[in-house]
């Protein structure tokens, strides 16, 4: 068996899936199993080559029955995540250097690398190939999900990365006037703040489906969505795996390290931090609320960044859904 430590969230599934895919082609006949959260299944079934999902609530015992041949840390950098995968007595285990956790092989970490990249890199240290540009998912049927619709997705976990919802609202309603189907996601939690963006919008109480939405639904919609406008959060990362045309708000992780490829015009990373990768720090921050590189982004640059997906997409001959 091949166990693969990725204990984390939507976003942090899509970028692991270069990593996941090279694990499955220098091990075709072994078992992949993934230590991650069991509501993450539906997106590792869209992954595909992944044999089980092993259920894992943050980085607590793992129980995998027998000791694997290989272990693979790709959620951290340890000591904790380390420790947690050598208890399963693997033969081997692959993961960043950590001499906290008497682990001295492997690469050292880099804090301002790609996250996408990072996990290639680790693969690649052990004479493991990983392509960082294979991030596509497998496309789900629409099924009972709305078509080419235009997606605002107001919510994130993570107050610092909050756009506000009258700066959503404004892009949301003006968007609308010009004859984009719009819808609002997020989760149930994040479900008032949604209606909130919707009744600024002007949008019918019908566009609002936060909480209503399992992660397949969700990545269904993105899948067969014609734009995605969100934080930087899980939902760009499937619209990148998808191919979805999107418009991704940073900060204050710049998108050097989180962001879709630079390479691929149809997804717009707008930045408004420091030209050189500070990261979250900012002298004007007192770390509550939202960091200023999010309320420095103007809702006419968003609405720019639109138009610019959208012709990029014209431009490839190809047609949105």
């Amino acid at each position: 068996m091949i166990l693969v430590l990725r204990a984390l969230g939507v976003g942090d599934l899509a970028t692991a899936v270069p990593a996941l895919r090279a694990l499955r082609a220098a091990y075709p006949d072994r078992e992949l199993a993934l230590a991650a959260p069991g509501w993450l299944t539906p997106l590792a079934e869209l992954v595909g080559g992944i044999d089980r999902v092993l259920p894992t609530d943050g980085l607590t015992a793992l129980d995998v029955g027998r000791p694997p041949e290989l272990a693979v840390n790709l959620h951290g950098r340890g000591p904790r995540s380390h420790h947690l995968l050598a208890a399963t007595a693997p033969g081997r285990l692959l993961a960043f250097r950590c001499p906290a956790a008497g682990h001295r092989d492997g690469p050292e970490w880099d804090d301002r690398e790609h996250e996408v990249r990072r996990w290639c890199r680790l693969l690649s240290w052990h004479d493991l190939p990983a392509d960082p540009g294979d991030l596509a998912l497998a496309r789900p049927a629409p099924q009972r999900i709305p078509v080419g619709v235009t997606v605002v997705h107001p919510g994130t976990k993570v107050p610092a990365k909050r756009w506000s919802p009258s700066r959503f609202a404004a892009v949301a309603g003006r968007l609308a006037r010009r004859g984009h189907r719009m819808v609002v996601t997020g989760s149930p939690v994040e479900r008032a703040v949604a209606e909130q963006v919707a009744r600024r919008a002007g949008l019918p109480p019908a566009a609002v489906l936060a909480g209503r939405t399992g992660l397949a639904e969700l990545a269904a919609l993105v899948a067969h969505a014609r734009l995605v406008i969100s934080g930087d959060t899980g939902v760009a990362h499937l619209a990148t795996g998808y191919g979805t045309p999107s418009v991704v708000l940073f900060g204050p992780v710049p998108p050097a390290r989180w962001g879709p490829p630079a390479d691929r015009p149809r997804h717009r990373a707008l930045w408004a931090g420091p030209a050189t990768d500070a990261g979250p720090g900012h002298p004007a921050w007192d770390g509550v609320g939202a960091h200023p590189s999010m309320a420095a982004l103007p809702v006419d640059r968003v609405l720019a960044a639109v138009e610019e997906a959208e012709r990029a997409v014209r431009s490839s001959g190809a047609v949105t859904a």
